[in-house]
């Protein structure tokens, strides 16, 4: 299993000053490399591949000195992404329209990325090759094998060290057959199938009338000026510290059902659909439903424990406990069955029949493994 660890950093003034430059050279070279398959395409109807340009590396040292300042590897990182962009640009092209890979400003370049042996871990020290030395922070170690660091400068100037682990070893929590199913909302971020509801903390709703203020404020500034610069990283740190916020509390919810049950059954929702209505749009892009399942995902996998997707439709109209169809509009919130009498929460109801679509859906699963077997 493939896992990231992240830690911010702390730097010198000169090991600053060498990754802004390492930055800077890079997003250059990425420039450079867009505009070589942009001509020759363009004369030849023909595109040059990564490892043409990865070979044409020395060559640009002899003519640039500078970029003989930045590792090698880095470098050659720079032309996969390019290379990377192209690929998704294609794919993206075969079902729809695409963004085509653009030329980087300095505000859209902000990472690079080390391989095998041009950096080195000690302790909370890590030694990069040609910058220097980063002091870590390290909230938690490190774990498995280190395959890529990655050197990322934050919008508001903050630095952070993401390393790239394989052959993570599995989290050992209490064993349990415990199952359970999970409804999110907007009223409520999740409603779960034993009735515990977990409140929706609405990160950006709480903090939209100061960043309104602020934004106000910047979109005051005059383009380029001293005092624009400021409004901007005043603005950039409130959205990073709305981000944060919503964050902690995904993974503690997610650390929650992770930890306390093995069959964890949500519904299959197209959210990229969902929010091009336009009155729901901000709440469920507030709430992160998709990052919620997705922490879901790989701790799921990490902790041995099963995440299971169902298709929603149905699950507030059908009743929990007869199966029978109760059709209610989406203002109406209290489940009444007239067929068996059960009353509870619409939210609720739907949570229940979640999680019996997952246990169907387990016990299939585990049908056709066995004849497989």
């Amino acid at each position: 299993m493939i896992r990231t660890f992240k830690y911010r950093v702390q730097l010198s003034d000169e090991a600053e000053a060498h990754c802004l430059n390492s930055l800077e050279r890079c997003r250059i070279l990425y420039n450079l490399a867009l505009e070589q398959r942009l001509s020759i395409y363009k004369q030849s109807k023909k595109s040059i591949s990564c490892y043409d340009q990865i070979n044409q590396l020395p060559e640009l040292k002899k003519a640039f000195p500078e970029f003989a300042k930045v590792d090698a590897q880095c470098l050659q990182n720079v032309l996969e992404r390019l290379d990377r962009a192209f690929k998704a640009f294609f794919k993206r092209a075969k079902i729809g329209k695409a963004g085509f890979p653009r030329f980087k400003s300095k505000d859209r370049y902000s990472s690079f990325t080390l391989r095998q042996c041009s950096w080195k871990l000690e302790g909370r020290y890590l030694y990069l090759s040609k910058i220097g030395r980063l002091r870590l922070f390290l909230s938690r170690p490190v774990e498995g094998k280190i395959k890529t660091v990655t050197v990322k400068r934050s919008t508001t100037g903050k630095w952070f060290v993401s390393f790239c682990c394989d052959n993570i070893p599995a989290k050992i929590f209490p064993k349990t057959d415990q199952a359970i199913g999970i409804d999110v909302g907007i009223k409520h971020f999740a409603v779960d199938s034993e009735g515990k509801v977990v409140e929706n903390p609405k990160s950006l709703k709480r903090s939209l009338a100061e960043l309104r203020v602020k934004q106000r404020t910047l979109s005051r500034r005059h383009k380029g000026s001293h005092r624009r610069r400021i409004a901007r990283l005043v603005v950039a740190r409130l959205h990073e510290k709305i981000a944060n916020q919503r964050k902690d509390f995904l993974h503690k919810t997610s650390n929650h059902y992770i930890r306390n049950y093995k069959y964890i059954a949500v519904e299959d929702l197209n959210i990229s659909g969902m929010i091009k209505n336009h009155h729901l749009a901000q709440s469920i892009s507030d709430a992160s439903w998709n990052q919620f399942f997705t922490m879901l995902s790989y701790k799921a996998e990490s902790a041995g424990r099963v995440l299971v997707k169902v298709d929603p439709r149905g699950t507030s109209q059908r009743c929990s406990g007869c199966g029978e169809l109760v059709p209610k509009k989406l203002s109406e919130r209290i489940h009444a069955c007239p067929h068996c009498g059960l009353v509870l929460d619409r939210d609720e109801n739907a949570a229940r029949n979640i999680k019996t679509l997952g246990q169907s859906h387990q016990a299939l699963t585990s049908v056709m493994l066995a004849d497989v077997a």
